[in-house]
């Protein structure tokens, strides 16, 4: 059953806000007349709710997953890593410029197994999403995902990073400090760590900034999810002059969960509650663990070296190419 808070609604989501505010109107008035009883009549609206989610996520284009995966009551990483871990300790700083907050990470326990959890965090209002940069990190963020994985490598310790991000944050500062050595010795140093690493898109999964924490062994996309080179809008604008046409940049990138598995760029989609994972963080995060878990214990039982060229393997067939004959 969903849960009745303050809660915003997407244009597609209309028929379900219609419902969801008849709701909203029973409560007030079960408030204003405790004798009269609308326990059936709420039930009936709840299951109603419950149908609806069901039948507009079973037809999504994929601009509309695209809107679902920067909904803005969408689950975060830290609301993953509450759900999921036990024990967290939180870890800052680059050692060298400062601590990034769009890029988070510590130790955390999975079940009594110790891992390095990193992810991008965007803020969950107005002030912490300017704190967080809208999750766009700088190259202190790479830079200290980076740190934090070779401290993980040092305790062999897995790591699991969760990646939602518009992309790297394009700033002439952040170019002047390195944003793009930054995210290729990310991918570099990502490629060769001894440890098992694991990679989930859990909202966007943009560009370079996504990459900077998204080479493992295994990658995992959630289903209302998206991860390509370039936005929808962004690739619109570079082709038509214009963001009008960001529907039709999205249907032709083939960013959705779905394309990517098929594409074989990603090994699995992890199922989302009906409607999105912003309906149910705890059972969302309860899927989510109940994949990470068996992943860890089948990579932690192959020999490093052989995981390591394992992964190496794995992104040297990625693509499609055609070699022409002599």
């Amino acid at each position: 059953m969903p849960q009745f808070k303050q809660r915003q609604f997407l244009e597609f989501e209309k028929p379900v806000k219609e419902l969801f505010d008849q709701v909203v109107q029973l409560k007030q008035m079960a408030e204003k007349n405790p004798k009269m009883d609308y326990t059936d009549t709420m039930q009936q609206l709840e299951q109603s709710i419950v149908e609806k989610r069901r039948e507009i996520t079973q037809h999504l284009t994929p601009w509309q997953q695209v809107q679902l995966s920067r909904h803005p009551d969408r689950p975060y990483t830290h609301a993953y890593i509450k759900r999921m871990c036990t024990n967290y300790v939180e870890l800052y700083g680059d050692r060298n410029v400062r601590d990034d907050k769009a890029i988070v990470g510590g130790f955390g326990q999975l079940d009594g197994q110790t891992v390095m959890i990193i992810g991008h965090q965007k803020g969950i209002n107005t002030k912490m999403r300017q704190l967080r940069n809208f999750g766009m990190a700088n190259p202190e963020g790479y830079r200290k995902a980076l740190r934090l994985m070779k401290l993980a490598e040092k305790f062999n310790k897995p790591v699991v990073t969760l990646i939602d991000t518009p992309g790297a944050f394009p700033g002439a500062e952040a170019e002047e400090r390195g944003q793009g050595e930054a995210i290729a010795r990310n991918i570099y140093e990502m490629m060769r760590l001894k440890v098992p690493v694991i990679c989930v898109i859990i909202g966007e999964g943009a560009s370079g900034g996504a990459l900077g924490i998204g080479v493992g062994d295994r990658v995992l996309m959630l289903q209302n999810t998206w991860y390509t080179v370039i936005s929808p809008e962004n690739c619109s604008s570079i082709l038509w002059r214009s963001w009008e046409k960001k529907e039709v940049a999205a249907e032709q990138l083939k960013l959705t969960s779905t394309d990517m598995k098929g594409f074989g760029l990603v090994d699995d989609v992890v199922p989302e509650p009906c409607g999105g994972a912003h309906w149910n963080y705890e059972e969302t995060s309860q899927t989510l663990k109940s994949y990470l878990i068996p992943l860890i214990k089948e990579l932690q039982s192959i020999d490093p070296a052989v995981r390591v060229q394992q992964r190496i393997e794995k992104y040297s067939k990625m693509g499609f190419w055609e070699e022409l004959p002599q």
